[in-house]
C-alpha cells in the first residue's frame, strides 16, 4: 500500500507479482485454448456477420485462462516476473487514536 505521507519511512520491500505484465500471457493462454476447443470444427466463410458460437467460445476460453493464470500466479508466483513493492512503517502521527 501507498502511504500519503510524503516524509514516510519505508521498512522494507516485498515481492509480488507483476500483475501489469501478464497482459500477454493471457492473450497467449486464451488464444491456445480456444484454438484446442475449435480446432475440430468445420471451416467456415464469414460474411462479416458475428458468429454466436464463436463469441460464446472466445468468451469461455479468456474465462478460463484466468482461472489458470489466478491459479498459478497464488500458489506458483516464482513463474512469472515480480516487482519489489515497498511497505511503510507507521509513524507517531499515523497510529489511530
Amino acid at each position: 500500500m501507498t502511504s500519503t505521507n510524503p516524509n514516510a519511512r519505508i521498512g522494507g520491500y516485498r515481492r509480488e507479482v507483476d500483475h501489469q505484465k501478464l497482459g500477454p500471457a493471457l492473450r497467449i493462454a486464451s488464444s491456445l485454448v480456444l484454438a484446442i476447443r475449435t480446432a475440430r470444427w468445420p471451416p467456415t466463410q464469414s460474411d462479416g456477420v458475428s458468429h454466436t458460437d464463436w463469441d460464446k467460445e472466445v468468451e469461455h476460453s479468456v474465462r478460463i485462462a484466468k482461472i489458470v493464470l489466478s491459479h498459478l500466479t497464488s500458489r506458483c508466483p516464482e513463474l512469472f516476473q515480480t516487482k519489489d513493492v515497498p511497505w511503510y512503517v507507521l509513524s507517531d502521527d499515523e497510529v489511530p487514536k
